[in-house]
């Protein structure tokens, strides 16, 4: 009485609803998934004795629903079926009308898992559906009871085993039902336009070709008439799976005639009262059931190969509709929204297709307004913070998350960097500018949101970001992409050079959305800055990029002018001069001394006061990097600016130490000054001075012990100065020290003896040295003294005996 199976095998609506991302638990009732024997067997009783008495109550109804919420599991045999139909056959009794919808649904269930169904019973059930739409031709009809109607025609239609006329029945009947426009009425309901249309997927499928071309032109026009389903999205991959389903159908059978049929109807032949997406799925649908027929070794490959190239053809040409004479541009495209969102799914999931300009600029169209629709959005945005309500007007965000085109930008981007890689360079310029363009006005857009939205409706902006988050992804595999095109030796040096200066400008427009480790990006980054390295010109061209410090500090734009603008607070704008810091050391040896000066230095200084320590650290790796640098043709110059940076390197450094600088980053930048900077340079005269200026504001007991107390932290740079500056700058050094010292409690003193020995003992430097075992003769001294006279302390740590013997 009960058998498993999957229904989503055996009821074609069931299965288009799952691949078109419909919640597939919706039906005529709901379904129940574990029906007991029992219960079955009663139902059955209830309707029998109903037919027997002719009193169809309540109960009755409550049999066939439980029937049909059991659909899945039950098996309904050739009786049953005959039970149903004599209901349907009956005229004189009045039935609930929501009774017929639920038997043809057994109908159909009994249809679609009967292994030889009775050619008679089949005959009986057509011939009872069309008398009772004779009987109802005056009434109002259902669009449930139409629906099911379509789909058990249809499903009668394709069963093999059934005879040809038996077929041709059951295709007038539903072309019978097509013709008298009742479909109409199930535009009113989006939830049976998946029924319906299994209904015809069936009939298409059938082994003769009676009504094949009106069975098209309803599939394909239904959507260009006023009463009918308006086409989406969620349509047009209805109809792409169906006629996958169908196609594959033909090509198992090797039915050349359907083939032809199909591709000089609806491929070859362009009609006004077909809708362009419907066709454009379609022939997508070919082109999935083809590449699985060519790969499962189709019997007719010659006519599979042809019909794949019709669909290729009929893609480009409904391409071609949107692509204007080659003029593509983000403004005109937004108007065709569902069929640009169709040609991209479509496109992500039909497979491989020779490349073509009019699919490569409908993608790249697809990507930047449908997929990551972020300008909509914040155009969006702009008009509802201007009427001061934000929230409801941006609620469609969140619905996009979950919208089947979001979920397919992985597939969709692949797509598009297929079509790109074959693609003509004049076509893989103007979609790169696209992409590049996009980057910026991300960029330039969402530092304008993140500033506004962030405490006041956070839950809105971490929709917006998972958006942006997934377009940098699209970014760097496009931009892998397109180093692969352009970044290789037949290539000219001015467009290999450019191309990688844009891609570095756009990662950094983006480098806010980067939050994993993709070896994509890591590869990218590589490739192109080993390029930048190689030129001078494009090294500067990069560095000239960056924001300029005015529009860093003090924007223009009117959504900035509404807040309290802060420098600090604008994360998205942190991270792009984040990614210069980071970028531009690998560079610096191609970066002249002025262009460093009128471009980088400001903003440099700017973010050594960042409050984040990760960047505060990266500008001082910069200024490490340049420090070190050199460049023959300018050293003078180079040398020049390096001092005059250090002033104020120092000043600024110290001024935010310890609340702010890292004492990392600070270190590394004294000991690089020290190092690359001339012998007996005043900068590094006005570096140690600084240090022990600094070094004397903390409190003698902040000085004591060690590890990272701030004070501490200087007094040990100062001692590892000692090895670092110098001769000529190491008598300052040991005055200053020794007046620091001093002034030092007596265990600190010790430690900082202690500390000096040890490094003079293992000290190889024989100029130095000399002066600094009478250095620290005469500090010992001092030391020994100044507590003598202050206290009855004994002797320090070493006579000047056990010294001399030391060293």
């Amino acid at each position: 009485m009960a058998r498993k199976a999957n229904s989503s095998l055996l009821f074609l609506e069931e299965w288009l609803k799952g691949v078109s991302g419909i919640n597939v638990s919706g039906g005529l009732v709901k379904q129940n998934s574990a029906p007991s024997a029992r219960s079955i067997i009663q139902a059955w009783s209830e309707i029998r004795e109903s037919l027997q008495t002719q009193k169809f109550d309540t109960r009755y109804l409550q049999a066939l629903r439980a029937l049909v919420s059991s659909e899945s599991t039950i098996h309904v045999a050739d009786p049953q079926a005959k039970l149903l139909t004599s209901i349907l056959a009956l005229r004189e009794v009045s039935l609930p009308s929501e009774s017929y919808t639920l038997v043809l649904r057994l109908l159909y269930v009994w249809i679609r898992k009967s292994f030889r169904p009775s050619q008679a019973l089949v005959g009986s059930a057509v011939q009872a559906i069309r008398g009772g739409f004779d009987d109802r031709r005056n009434l109002q009809r259902e669009p449930a009871l139409v629906a099911q109607s379509v789909l058990v025609s249809g499903a009668f239609a394709c069963v093999p085993s059934l005879s040809g006329e038996m077929k041709l029945l059951s295709l007038e009947l539903l072309c019978r039902l097509l013709e008298e426009e009742e479909c109409s009425l199930v535009g009113s309901q989006e939830e049976l336009v998946p029924v319906v249309l299994a209904g015809i997927g069936y009939a298409l499928s059938s082994s003769i070709e009676a009504h094949y071309v009106t069975l098209l032109d309803f599939l394909f026009g239904v959507w260009m008439k006023h009463e009918g389903p308006r086409g989406s999205v969620t349509h047009g991959l209805m109809i792409f799976h169906l006629i996958e389903w169908a196609a594959s159908g033909y090509m198992r059978s090797n039915d050349v005639n359907k083939m032809s049929l199909f591709a000089n109807e609806v491929l070859e032949t362009s009609k006004a009262k077909y809708a362009v997406f419907a066709v454009f799925m379609a022939a997508a649908g070919v082109l999935r059931a083809s590449a699985a027929g060519v790969s499962n070794g189709a019997q007719n490959f010659e006519i599979v190969s042809k019909l794949r190239s019709v669909a290729e053809k009929s893609m480009e040409s409904e391409a071609q509709l949107l692509v204007s004479s080659g003029n593509v541009t983000l403004a005109s495209m937004q108007r065709e929204v569902p069929l640009l969102k169709c040609f991209a799914i479509a496109l992500a999931r039909c497979g491989s297709v020779s490349p073509s300009a009019p699919l490569l600029l409908c993608l790249a169209s697809a990507l930047l307004t449908q997929v990551f629709p972020l300008g909509q959005i914040y155009e969006s945005f702009c008009k509802a913070s201007g009427n001061g309500f934000i929230g409801p007007e941006l609620i469609w965000v969140r619905e996009h998350l979950s919208d089947v085109i979001f979920k397919e930008s992985g597939a969709i981007t692949g797509a598009f960097c297929n079509q790109y890689a074959s693609a003509s360079q004049e076509n893989k310029y103007i979609v790169e500018n696209m992409i590049w363009d996009f980057c910026q006005n991300l960029y330039l857009q969402h530092r304008q949101i993140a500033l506004l939205l962030r405490g006041i409706e956070d839950t809105l902006l971490d929709d917006i970001e998972k958006i942006a988050e997934s377009s940098f992804l699209m970014v760097v595999v496009f931009a892998l992409a397109v180093t692969k095109q352009w970044l290789k030796p037949i290539v000219s040096e001015e467009r290999k050079m450019e191309t990688s200066v844009k891609i570095l400008v756009s990662f950094s427009c983006v480098e806010y959305f980067r939050h994993i480790r993709l070896p994509e990006y890591m590869e990218t980054i590589r490739e192109v800055i080993s390029r930048v390295q190689e030129n001078d010109a494009t090294c500067v061209s990069f560095v000239e990029s960056i924001p300029a410090y005015d529009s860093l500090t003090s924007p223009k734009d009117l959504f900035m002018q509404r807040i309290e603008y802060e420098w600090s607070r604008d994360d998205v704008q942190t991270s792009r001069i984040l990614f210069y810091l980071r970028v531009i050391p690998t560079c610096i040896g191609r970066l002249s001394a002025s262009a460093f000066r009128r471009v980088v230095a400001s903003t440099m200084f700017l973010y050594i006061g960042h409050p984040n320590r990760k960047v505060a650290r990266a500008s001082h790796t910069l200024l490490v990097a340049f420090l070190s640098s050199a460049k023959e043709s300018e050293d003078d110059e180079r040398n020049q600016l390096k001092e005059q940076l250090v002033f104020y390197y120092m000043q600024r450094s110290l001024e935010l130490y310890p609340e702010i600088t890292p004492f990392e980053g600070l270190a590394s930048g004294v000991a690089a000054l020290t190092r690359h900077l001339p012998a007996g340079s005043p900068a590094i005269f006005y570096t140690v001075h600084s240090l022990v200026e600094k070094a004397s504001t903390f409190n003698t007991d902040a000085l004591q012990g060690k590890g990272s107390d701030p004070g501490n932290q200087i007094l040990e740079l100062l001692l590892r100065l000692v090895s670092l500056v110098d001769i000529q700058v190491l008598p300052y050094l040991m005055k200053s020290l020794a007046q620091l010292v001093i002034k030092l409690p007596k265990e600190r003193q010790n430690m900082v003896l202690g500390e000096l020995y040890g490094q003079v003992a293992e000290s190889d430097d024989v100029i130095r040295k000399p002066s600094l075992v009478s250095w620290l003769q005469s500090l010992n001294y001092l030391c020994s003294n100044n507590r003598t006279n202050g206290s009855a302390s004994g002797p320090v740590i070493d006579t000047s005996n056990q010294l001399a013997a030391r060293l």
